[in-house]
């Protein structure tokens, strides 16, 4: 939400303990979702858990999708992505996605997991991390965003999958993420944060300004290489009634990128498979 360059070590520090407090909370649900719990259920306990770890406000509330819901199968209107009354069941595949805010920091994070065994799912999940490199890699080249999402893409399509994040409002498959600074009450309207929201509106105008986007989409308007600061991506790849993605900060410098963190629970598994 603002593209300002990356060198506080503290702020950085920060914004990688909120992104590992959200991962945990996300962790900390899955472990109790049992089958019969409903998407606004899940959510509700992920919103409480953080709010109960110093959490004050949001960029955007929980969000929970179980079922073929992770593949936003049938999504045509907006409030389709709130957590409804979809139930869990065995085998079923569940994402959980939050974006909190603590003392002005913003984390948006995605995890995705189910309940029991799933093949699909796990195919899906040990593909995903080619896209992770991916981004990363051309990224660092200085490709355009918008290429790099076709490259996304082309990836998707070799796999056999499709692309969901198209699915998303403005097709987005990330964006930039800074410190709230906003004198506005502290309220969420319609599951986003009102103070989030000014700060994203405002970079929207200033970036489009200089004929950028904070907001990395398939576009002409994401025709330009990554502007310095932090990225919240989130690749999100779809088979049938099977959706999974990750998101997590990319840091993006004048002359390097990097992820913010290396110690996330997708990140863990990949390492975890490629040491077996």
């Amino acid at each position: 939400m603002s593209h300002n360059n990356v060198t506080d070590t503290t702020d950085m520090a920060r914004f990688r303990e909120l992104q590992q407090l959200a991962y945990s909370a996300a962790q900390s649900v899955a472990s109790t979702l049992e089958p019969g719990v409903t998407e606004r259920e899940a959510a509700r306990r992920i919103r409480a858990w953080l709010e109960e770890r110093g959490v004050q406000d949001w960029f955007h509330t929980p969000f929970a999708w179980f079922g073929d819901r992770t593949a936003f199968r049938g999504f045509r209107v907006p409030l389709q992505f709130f957590p409804g009354n979809r139930r869990l069941a065995e085998g079923m595949p569940f994402i959980l996605d939050c974006a909190p805010v603590r003392d002005g920091y913003v984390a948006d994070i995605g995890y995705a997991g189910c309940l029991g065994d799933n093949p699909v799912f796990e195919r899906l999940l040990d593909d995903l991390c080619e896209h992770r490199e991916l981004i990363l890699r051309e990224v660092r080249r200085g490709r355009p965003l918008r290429e790099i999402y076709q490259e996304v893409d082309a990836l998707i399509q070799r796999r056999g999958y499709d692309n969901r994040h198209q699915v998303y409002p403005g097709r987005v498959i990330a964006h930039q993420v800074t410190k709230v600074q906003s004198r506005l009450p502290n309220a969420v309207v319609a599951g986003f944060g009102i103070r989030s929201l000014q700060t994203l509106f405002g970079d929207l105008l200033v970036e489009r300004m200089h004929h950028r986007s904070p907001l990395w989409a398939d576009g002409e308007i994401s025709q330009h290489p990554a502007t310095p600061g932090m990225w919240a991506v989130e690749p999100h790849i779809g088979f049938r009634g099977v959706g999974v993605k990750f998101e997590e900060i990319l840091v993006v410098t004048e002359d390097d990128a990097y992820w913010l963190d290396d110690d996330l629970p997708h990140v863990r598994r990949w390492k975890g498979a490629l040491a077996a």
